[in-house]
């Protein structure tokens, strides 16, 4: 067999498979009553992951290497990541709104490694003598399997905002997430109770005339009425717990890969080029992309911060993520260059 006529099909597969796989996470999302859609995105998903498994075993035969050393391959690899991380994700949160948010985006990398990319960043050439070794496979699938992790772990975190339409959700217990506190809207609804008593006392005067008591209610304007808050149905509580959950451990997953990944760089850079550290674009990037997740573990963990604030965090990551891998790589400059092709 031709392993690159199967290489062009089963690039092509892929990515018709993630676009009905889309389709059917977001039709299962728009009609929750219809039965076996989300069982169908879920195959659609490992199906894909299959392919795409099967796309780069038939590249490694072909090359002789594995198979990261172009954008071609890369952006492959990184949707593998993203539907194994996404089918991970799925079976620990035991929700389909997983696939609402990652199915867009790892369609959206197939379709654009698959039909946009010109033929001749397809083609695989042989490695120049930087990349003849061992550290290829250990700091590139490293890298790309957490920029995969952290992607997901962002996506979840922006789906916890849209689901909170924005509003302060309190967590109780340890940063984990293990319980959302009902307590955001309790403070409410006892502030409203609270407000009408206090409304109550305070317009009740009493007289005494020696007969008996007299109370006289007035009526006084309310100058500040509190704000209207819609409370979250238990429902979508619970599913917003759950997801604010696999957010954080998802993106525990992904750091210690990106920092493993960055020293397994530095000390391939040193065996190549003689520097651990040359602030080359990527290597910059890749630094502020190891802060910015740094200060999200650090505020959930030290500083106790939950809900919003670190959902935020987490969704400046998703495009900090998306400048370091591939942002500095097509500006045609530094030594992971890609180039420049539109």
């Amino acid at each position: 067999m031709n392993l690159v006529i199967l290489q062009n099909g089963l690039d092509n597969i892929s990515f018709a498979i993630l676009f009905v796989t889309l389709l059917l996470y977001w039709v299962g999302a728009a009609f929750p009553n219809i039965p076996y859609l989300w069982a169908l995105g879920t195959a659609g998903m490992a199906i894909a992951n299959l392919c795409i498994a099967a796309l780069l075993g038939a590249r490694w035969i072909e090359a002789g290497y594995f198979p990261i050393s172009n954008l071609y391959e890369s952006l492959f690899f990184l949707t593998w990541g993203l539907t194994t991380i996404h089918l991970i994700a799925e079976n620990m949160s035991r929700s389909r709104l997983v696939g609402v948010v990652t199915s867009p985006v790892a369609m959206s990398i197939a379709a654009f490694a698959a039909l946009k990319l010109p033929p001749q960043m397809r083609v695989a050439e042989p490695l120049v003598p930087a990349l003849k070794s061992n550290w290829l496979m250990m700091h590139v699938s490293v890298m790309m399997l957490s920029y995969a992790t952290l992607m997901v772990g962002s996506l979840l975190a922006v789906a916890f905002l849209i689901l909170t339409r924005g509003q302060e959700v309190e967590l109780s217990g340890s940063s984990l997430g293990t319980r959302i506190s009902r307590n955001h809207q309790k403070t409410v609804t006892d502030l409203v109770s609270y407000s009408s008593q206090t409304l109550t006392e305070s317009n009740q005067t009493v007289t005494t005339n020696g007969q008996g008591t007299t109370a006289v209610l007035e009526v006084v304007q309310v100058a500040n009425p509190l704000p209207s808050v819609t409370p979250l149905s238990p429902q979508r509580l619970t599913l917003v717990e759950t997801i604010d959950n696999i957010s954080y451990r998802i993106i525990g997953l992904g750091f210690p890969l990106l920092t493993i990944g960055i020293i397994a760089g530095a000390v391939w850079a040193n065996e190549a080029w003689g520097s651990y550290w040359s602030w080359d674009p990527k290597e910059t990037w890749a630094l502020i992309t190891w802060l910015v997740f740094a200060a999200y573990l650090h505020a959930r963990i030290t500083r106790g911060w939950q809900g919003r604030k670190p959902a935020i965090l987490a969704a400046t990551g998703f495009v900090v993520v998306w400048v370091c891998y591939l942002g500095v790589n097509l500006l045609g400059k530094g030594l992971h260059s890609y180039g420049w092709f539109f």
